[in-house]
């Protein structure tokens, strides 16, 4: 069975080493957005936007131009 809800970024419970991410609240709402319009033909699942954030944060800093240099050390 697949289900699908929709939940604000700010609000999602991020796991394991996605929990230590620093975005800002304001950043993750720039990063829904951003995420909307990649996803926006098949949403992703939770797995896929906690891995995002717990594998792929210099990525993510790239896509809101900032310094991920900058964002580690906060």
């Amino acid at each position: 069975m697949t289900y699908t809800k929709e939940l604000n970024l700010v609000d999602f419970k991020f796991w394991s080493g996605a929990i230590q991410h620093e975005f800002t609240y304001n950043e993750l709402k720039q990063l829904e957005f951003i995420l909307e319009d990649l996803y926006h033909e098949k949403p992703p699942t939770e797995t896929e936007i906690n891995d995002l954030f717990w594998f792929e944060d210099e990525l993510l800093c790239e896509w809101l131009g900032i310094d991920f240099n900058e964002y580690e050390n906060r």
